[in-house]
């Protein structure tokens, strides 16, 4: 080596030297120049590479000198030739690594980098598990997607990844999403590493299911009824979950992951990493499928009220009541009536970008389903939510999943989703001889869902003081009670009888605008490339409901006339296909 370690540590004297030197120029540089600053490594285009460097054969040797040098007075020299040699060894396995596996990243190269001893150590047992694997994508992605996780907890991981259940659970079936945990042992809190101290984005990650914390999963497609059911069962000791309507998978699985005695509603497909959170979806439990005439879904969707953009939230005793009430549209354009055409445009999937005016919001049972494991299902009619039937189809349910009801049954006796609900809940300032009362009207049982930011303590309740029938609730708050009771409050009275007949003629009006079931079927008779659509949709969407509750399918008055017209229409086809 030319001189011997004593030349050796004189050379790496002067290079540090140096590089202290070039050091100091570079601080005074850019005090004066800050644009010539560099920029972070890990901003670098080139990083993954930069780091790629650091497992060469002479990045490494470069590592052992340096050390030897740092550590010259505790005898180090004495211990290069052996080290040169261990570098040369771990040189050879990391190339080893690389050549077999081009899923390296910079992430799994920084993991390599902070856990290099424990790699090391374990690496022939890591070796084993990736060659055991080696045929299995996905989870050879997910242990090097979560790398460090893998090395830090590799007793407890390789365990899992070589047990039969990983085998039977996963890799039989090549599922997209392996567990890179046992989920059982996920469930059992006296666990060291479970749910409890996994965080969810972590968990995600690692492709582990939800906990299996909830009770049954509820397949709800739009304009079946998934407003009235999940509401009912707010009336119930089932847990809620909160994510923004059209979240990805991500947010839905964050949302379910903590809450304890719960479902897992399922009301639309495709949406941002959809496959990935319906396979996280694992424990096998009942299922509850909402279904409905599929001519009467697609009535409510080209029919549905629909607020008007610039709804207004507070009026007055001298505001336009029809002009207040006339606020509610038809459909997702705002339309003062609705269009039959709409039905071709919801069939050919352009009616709307949104998922919930789509088929795939509609008809997601089979889609669904194709995910799920369960044990049985569970059908609910659209009809069974109506106000005479929707407290017995809970206590049903109830009984079938053990939870409770905490609401009494006239709590289910109620119209969730329609024209009230997207009218109310109104303020109303009346002015009664310069004196303001703050009035706040709701539909019925709209009261108990609103934020206390806008109850704003109006909390007594005057129906039975003002003649209120029990359509809507109107309520005030302590002090604005305590003034109505001394004061003659008839034409406050009368004023409210004028507030609800407005209302109801405008409710009038609206029912006379919608559409009906016969008018979608009038307009698939004529729309023969419609007909044959939506009857390929439904083939699929009915299938499994037709084998195990056929009695349920019967009862669709209108979907038996859709079938009725295909076959005489399709029959027609054939036989002037024949003749021709």
């Amino acid at each position: 080596m030319g001189g011997g370690y004593i030349a050796l540590f004189k050379k790496f004297y002067k290079i540090k030297k140096q590089h202290k030197k070039e050091q100091k120029i570079y601080q005074q540089t850019i005090q004066v120049f800050p644009q010539l600053k560099y920029p972070s490594l890990e901003k670098c285009s080139d990083y993954e590479q930069a780091l790629r460097y650091k497992f060469h054969l002479s990045y490494m040797l470069g590592e052992v000198l340096i050390k030897a040098y740092q550590n010259w007075y505790k005898g180090a020299g004495f211990k290069l030739k052996n080290n040169i040699k261990k570098a040369n060894k771990e040189f050879q396995i990391f190339r080893e690594i690389f050549k077999e596996f081009d899923q390296i990243n910079s992430s799994i190269l920084e993991g390599l980098i902070d856990n290099k001893q424990l790699f090391l150590k374990e690496f022939p047992r890591i070796k084993n598990i990736l060659k055991i694997h080696q045929d299995y994508k996905a989870i050879l992605d997910n242990i090097f997607h979560n790398f460090n996780y893998f090395i830090q907890n590799f007793d407890l991981i390789e365990e899992w990844l070589l047990s039969d259940d990983f085998k039977e659970r996963y890799k039989k079936e090549n599922h997209p999403y392996p567990s890179l945990l046992n989920p059982k042992k996920l469930n059992d809190e006296t666990e060291d590493i479970n749910y409890n101290n996994i965080p969810a984005e972590l968990a995600w990650e690692m492709n582990l299911p939800l906990p299996d914390r909830y009770k049954f999963v509820l397949i709800a497609p739009h304009a079946s009824g998934q407003n009235a059911l999940r509401r009912f069962l707010e009336y119930t000791d089932l847990n809620k979950y909160f994510y923004k309507i059209l979240s990805d998978g991500l947010a839905r699985y964050k949302a379910i992951y903590y809450v304890n005695n719960t479902y897992i509603s399922c009301t639309e497909v495709n949406f941002k990493y959809s496959d990935k959170f319906y396979n996280m979806i694992q424990n096998n439990v009942g299922i509850v499928r909402l279904v409905r005439d599929p001519i009467s879904t697609i009535k409510s969707v080209v029919t549905t009220f629909r607020p008007f953009k610039d709804k207004k939230n507070q009026i007055n005793n001298f505001s336009n009541l029809n002009e207040i009430f006339s606020q509610i549209k038809f459909g997702l354009g705002g339309l003062d009536k609705p269009n039959v055409n709409d039905t071709g445009k919801f069939i050919n999937d352009t009616f709307s970008q949104h998922t919930f005016m789509k088929p795939e919001g509609s008809y997601i049972g089979y889609l669904c389903l194709k995910y799920l494991k369960f044990n049985k299902i569970i059908y609910v009619d659209f009809e069974e939510l109506n106000p005479e039937m929707s407290y017995k189809t809970i206590l049903k349910l109830s009984n079938i999943f053990n939870f409770k009801i905490n609401k009494p049954s006239n709590f289910f006796n109620q119209r969730v989703y329609g024209a009230l609900t997207l009218i109310f809940p109104l303020e109303l300032i009346y002015n009664y001889f310069n004196k303001d009362i703050n009035f706040l009207i709701t539909s019925r049982f709209q009261f108990m869902h609103l934020p206390d930011s806008h109850i704003k303590n109006r909390i007594y309740n005057l129906n039975s003081i003002l003649g209120v029938n029990q359509t809507l609730d109107i309520y005030v708050n302590k002090e604005d009670y305590k003034y109505i009771q001394t004061i003659n409050i008839k034409d406050i009275k009368k004023y409210f009888k004028f507030f609800l007949d407005c209302l109801h003629n405008t409710l009038d009006k609206l029912e006379k605008l919608k559409l009906s079931e016969k008018d979608i079927l009038s307009f698939l008779i004529q729309r023969q490339e419609y007909r044959l659509k939506l009857k390929e949709i439904l083939d699929k969407e009915l299938q499994i409901i037709k084998e195990h509750r056929p009695d349920i399918v019967a009862s669709w008055k209108y979907y038996q006339e859709f079938e009725q017209m295909c076959k005489e229409l399709d029959d027609d086809i054939q036989e002037k296909d024949f003749v021709n």
